[in-house]
């Protein structure tokens, strides 16, 4: 039986001009001059033995035939729209994100579950590590670094790393009578400096150097257990004052003048990243607000 599809490239050429009214705008929608698009459609016009278009001097004008040919093609291509946006849409694979482990456990990890409610299907894939990323030489499709300034072109900055002291409620009733004097500060190899910049925003003198770990989420743990004061970002430890496991040791908040920055790619961001680059921004837009006056 012969086939008697004609080339989709006429097809959709005349769609585009039954859809503008115009051989011009449909040749600059396709990339293509005018002569050409009148060409695909002469010959889809001697493909069907159909005159679809009467042309005038300036303009053209579809036939009756012509007319019904391009609704019916309208709603074939719309199937097809809306079955490439679908196939597009569906995730191909766990979205790879590479942050600080303080901030995956304590931040990300516990909002998670609000990203897969509004995405379901869509995994992603934590990993933690403190060196910068390689978007060339590592499974990686986003990482969150923490810098003065953006750390990568097109990076977008999250939030502004301030920092505040905590403790357990024993050593904090102990803090609140005598001050800190005494008290082991904790705090980590990867802001060893967090502490002096409280003290020197606030005026308060510390005696010593801080005893630091591996990573803050250590030194929030050795804080819980009671063994001395860590300096951390409020909304990093805002489950564990909430449930008053840690309580503020003093109302100043201090800006360390970093930033969490979103590091992604250069070029196109696939669907994945762009969904959760936005359930991202509007999750902290909302601990903004709720943290607000």
């Amino acid at each position: 039986m012969r086939d008697t599809m004609p080339p989709l490239a006429s097809l959709y050429a005349f769609a585009l001009v039954a859809e503008t009214g115009s051989l011009t705008t449909a040749a600059e929608r396709l990339s293509v001059t005018q002569p050409a698009i009148s060409k695909r459609i002469r010959a889809l016009e001697a493909h069907l033995g159909t005159l679809l278009l009467h042309r005038g001097a300036n303009s053209v004008r579809l036939t009756a035939a012509g007319q019904e040919y391009a609704a019916a093609l309208g709603q074939a291509f719309a199937t097809i729209r809306g079955a490439t946006s679908a196939i597009s849409a569906r995730p191909s694979g766990p979205l790879r994100v590479r942050a600080y482990t303080t901030w995956a456990l304590r931040w990300l990890i516990p909002r998670l579950p609000r990203f897969r409610a509004r995405h379901p299907g869509q995994e992603v894939e934590v990993t933690t590590s403190i060196t910068p990323v390689d978007f060339a030489r590592d499974p990686v499709d986003a990482a969150i670094r923490s810098a003065d300034h953006a750390p990568a072109p097109g990076a977008e900055r999250l939030q502004v790393v301030d920092v505040a002291p905590y403790a357990a409620p024993g050593l904090a009733r102990t803090v609140r009578r005598q001050g800190l004097q005494g008290v082991t500060l904790l705090g980590s190899k990867v802001r060893p400096g967090d502490w002096a910049v409280w003290a020197a925003a606030t005026g308060h003198a510390l005696q010593g150097p801080p005893l630091l770990f591996e990573s803050t989420s250590l030194a929030v743990q050795a804080a819980l257990e009671g063994l001395g004061a860590v300096i951390v970002s409020p909304n990093l430890v805002a489950e564990d004052v909430r449930r008053r496991r840690l309580l503020r040791l003093a109302a100043a908040v201090v800006d360390t003048a970093d930033s969490y920055w979103l590091v992604t790619p250069p070029g196109r961001r696939a669907p994945a990243l762009q969904a959760f680059r936005a359930w991202l921004l509007e999750e902290i837009a909302a601990e903004a607000a709720q943290a607000a006056p």
